[in-house]
């Protein structure tokens, strides 16, 4: 008898479900969700991140075609073609964005809509978030903490490179976190006597005077800071730190995969597949505003090989023990 109850339980639970689930197909509705993206379509796709966020969504019961139809928008890199974009969002009758770059962010906190943020070194710096536990406003989403990662690439190119004491640090101008960030990057490497040499580059042109400021300062190594637009150019900074024999590293593994010496940080793929969670609850009538940013739960350490050989550096096996990827 108790075995009969449990079954018309389960059996009853089963029917709620399946009146739930056949409600929702009968109501037809299909959510719009822009995918605004800073940098280029092929970058979207070729890192896995577009493919992420659509495989998060699907996991959760949204498909395009079905009841999802997601309109992608990307700026190419260029922060002039992105106030356009952000009002045909508003002419479609977006439901959520999915937003990636601090450009794409800054043209967004003008538009009424509710945006979730797949990587920010810092929303409060961003001016999207009052804090990261109750931001306040229409952002929520995801860090990277690239803010407080500068020490631990430090510490990678100290191993990689004995006896290193001038160090460079790309930064982009127009990136409201790097200041800090460069700081804190400063202030670390003084315990180790070694000198920070900061190089800007806010567009393809200022990479090879960031290269020039570093080979005229005769740094050893350099680490690049978290930002879009590098992101965007990791062929071209790889290239140029193998042309010019500089040990480098930056924060998503696809740098090292590119040809980059090292790359350690969140797995930014991570980030993108955990975003359709925020979107799930915002649709479901959550307010970005008390949705707190959450961290990356996600860290991967690569080191390209063949990179080393070819600038002539022996990385030690206690480096190449700990990285996650090697790459030959």
């Amino acid at each position: 008898m108790p075995n009969r109850r449990k079954l018309a339980f389960a059996l009853a639970g089963s029917l709620a479900g399946a009146s739930l689930v056949a409600r929702a197909q009968q109501d037809g509705r299909t959510w719009r969700v822009a995918f605004f993206y800073f940098g280029s379509r092929q970058s979207a796709l070729s890192t896995g991140r577009f493919a992420a966020f659509v495989d998060g969504m699907r996991a959760l019961g949204y498909v395009e075609g079905r009841n999802l139809h997601i309109d992608s928008r990307f700026g190419e890199a260029d922060a002039e073609r992105l106030p356009a974009l952000a009002a045909e969002l508003v002419q479609a009758k977006i439901d959520v964005v999915v937003a990636s770059g601090s450009p794409v962010y800054r043209v967004l906190r003008d538009i009424n809509l509710p945006v979730v943020v797949t990587v920010t070194a810092d929303p409060v710096i961003d001016g999207i978030a009052a804090s990261l536990a109750r931001p306040g406003g229409n952002f929520t989403g995801l860090t990277d903490t690239a803010a407080v990662l500068g020490p631990k690439h430090l510490e990678l190119l100290m191993s990689a490179v004995p006896r290193l004491t001038r160090i460079g640090a790309l930064v982009n101008p127009d990136n409201g976190s790097h200041p800090k960030q460069l700081q804190g990057l400063t202030l670390a490497a003084q315990k180790f006597g070694v000198q920070v040499v900061k190089a800007s580059a806010a567009a393809v042109a200022d990479l090879a005077t960031a290269f020039a400021a570093f080979a005229r300062e005769r740094v050893a190594a350099f680490m690049v800071f978290g930002d879009t637009f590098f992101t965007q150019e990791l062929a071209a900074i790889a290239q140029g730190a193998v042309e010019r024999r500089l040990p480098s590293v930056y924060l998503p593994i696809d740098y090292a995969r590119i040809g980059g010496l090292m790359s350690y940080g969140p797995d930014f793929v991570d980030n993108f597949r955990r975003a359709a969670s925020f979107v799930d609850k915002i649709l479901k009538g959550a307010k970005p505003a008390e949705l707190s940013f959450q961290q990356p739960t996600k860290y991967v350490f690569a080191v390209n090989l063949k990179t080393a050989r070819a600038m002539g550096i022996a990385l030690p096996q206690t480096l190449l023990l700990r990285a996650d990827e090697v790459i030959e």
